[in-house]
């Protein structure tokens, strides 16, 4: 089993000083703004990624 991937950032102020939390798995804290956050996956999509436009911006 692989170990699980950390966050580069906080979702909330976009700083670095993050550290893993007490509160459990997937549970972050961040030095910057004093904020507690949790990650957690909740599985794949069974239709996968599919685009609605033609690909990229017209010019």
């Amino acid at each position: 089993m692989s170990e699980r991937a950390a966050p580069f950032y906080c979702p909330y102020c976009g700083d670095e000083d993050l550290r893993p939390s007490e509160q459990g798995h997937g549970a972050w804290e961040c030095g910057a703004c004093n904020r507690a956050f949790q990650l957690k996956f909740l599985g794949l999509l069974s239709r996968g990624l599919q685009r609605t436009d033609g690909g990229g911006e017209e010019i």
